[in-house]
């Protein structure tokens, strides 16, 4: 007996949907859930510049990045070439050895920053380099207490996760005593306005007030995003971090910017804080210095670094100073040099922002655009007077996309949904630009429909 080709397709489509649901079986029955959100429902094979594709071939284009961190997009020919040659010759070593990775990665991002920023240490996530930054302002200015924006998020280790307020903490005790928070300075959502507009100065004010109250003397640093991601994607007002810096000046607190996100000619500035004018004390690298890899840098001054070394400063990780992270990171750095990566963030940037405008137009529920370059989202209301958080709706918009071949927003959880955040990879095709922006049009459609 023969069997048509319809049978087989058939038996085939079986086979297929039983390896899935033994798939999802397994990981049910072994791996550890580690976000509310959940897991995307696809089995994901194979990712390649903006595009991510499953088992079944289904394309999906990725407009977060991975974790908003594949820079150059998934697979980049000169990154896996890299990795080639580094994974084959010169891998991991003695915390205690050093290679030329490490320090021509060191010497070229110092090349790319502002002075006093010239010493680095290579470490593999952005929440441990976060977490060396602290200790590293403790230990220099003696003190203890962390002072971050209450919509902050710079990681998920002891000090790090102590200084992170856009995510719950409830439920795990006690986190590491000294940290204060000020309010965010959300020019959208803000209680302080005088004549309709965001007073940021009193906010400010107001803010440091209530640290100072607070604090029993022991101000080290105040860490924060140039541009908040997590929170929202904020973006503190014109003048706002001189003020801050001021603020932290008068009271011999350090300056840590958290670039995770920002950093290395995302927003269209090689760093997010240039456009504010003010240089940080310590600066934070990870998600995009690694390209999708896990590579992270700690960067301070001369001074900051004597000080700290001849107090003692120790912290010697286990791939602290990875040749192969450090290639990689050194290979980042000169692709994005080299193709002029800062003005693609601009004009690719430019083009994002008037699709989501354009769509701010015709959707109700798009209460504010926000962003540069690109790093952008909307926020989405329910009514554009009363600003009344669209969470549910955000949550249906992300699902439709997906269902569409859009990946975006990964804060998918309670309180944070009505914020869609935008983050392709520098990469992106125009027409991929495009067509995710299609789809997201589509998707803000059929979730106001449900």
């Amino acid at each position: 007996m023969t069997t048509t080709s319809g049978e087989r397709q058939a038996v085939d489509s079986v086979d297929s949907l039983s390896a899935q649901e033994e798939f999802w079986d397994t990981a049910r029955r072994h791996l550890i859930r580690y976000g509310r959100g959940g897991f995307v429902p696809a089995i994901i094979e194979r990712a390649e510049g903006a595009h991510l594709y499953d088992e079944s071939g289904r394309m999906i284009i990725d407009f977060t990045s991975g974790q908003m961190s594949s820079l150059l997009g998934h697979s980049h020919p000169a990154i896996v070439a890299t990795v080639r040659e580094s994974i084959a010759t010169l891998d991991h070593l003695f915390s205690g050895m050093l290679s030329r990775p490490v320090v021509d990665l060191a010497a070229a991002l110092a090349r790319t920053l502002p002075e006093p920023l010239c010493k680095t240490m290579i470490l593999s996530t952005g929440g441990e380099s976060n977490e060396a930054a602290i200790k590293m302002a403790k230990l220099y200015t003696g003190k203890h207490e962390i002072v971050t924006f209450d919509q902050s998020y710079h990681g998920v280790t002891h000090a790090s996760g102590a200084a992170t307020y856009s995510l719950s903490r409830a439920g795990y005790g006690p986190v590491v005593p000294g940290n204060l928070i000020i309010p965010t300075p959300n020019s959208y959502r803000s209680v302080f306005r005088k004549d309709g507009v965001h007073d940021w100065q009193t906010e400010l004010d107001y803010g440091f007030a209530m640290v100072d109250r607070q604090s029993v003397g022991s101000l080290a640093a105040f860490i924060a995003e140039p541009l908040l991601s997590t929170g929202g994607i904020i973006e503190p007002p014109t003048g706002y971090f001189a003020a801050l810096r001021k603020k932290c000046d008068e009271r011999g607190m350090l300056l840590i910017v958290d670039e995770a996100q920002t950093g290395l000619c995302r927003t269209g500035d090689w760093y997010a804080f240039q456009r504010h004018g003010v240089v940080p004390d310590i600066l934070t690298l990870s998600k995009t210095l690694g390209a999708g890899l896990p590579v992270s840098a700690v960067v301070t001054s001369d001074e900051i670094e004597t000080t700290c070394s001849d107090r003692g400063f120790m912290f010697t990780t286990t791939h602290v100073s990875d040749p192969l992270a450090a290639a990689v990171g050194r290979t980042v750095l000169r692709t994005l040099e080299e193709g002029r990566f800062e003005l693609t963030a601009q004009r690719l940037g430019e083009r994002l922002r008037r699709g989501l405008l354009d769509l701010q137009q015709r959707h109700e529920r798009i209460g504010d655009v926000r962003g540069r370059g690109l790093l952008q989202g909307i926020e989405l209301v329910m009514d554009r007077k009363t600003k009344e958080p669209a969470d549910d709706y955000g949550t249906h918009v992300t699902a439709a996309c997906f269902d569409l071949g859009l990946h975006l927003n990964i804060a998918q959880l309670p309180g944070v949904n009505s914020i869609l955040r935008l983050a392709p990879p520098l990469t992106i095709s125009e027409p991929d630009l495009d067509t995710g922006l299609g789809i997201l049009d589509q998707a803000l459609t059929i979730a106001a429909e449900r």
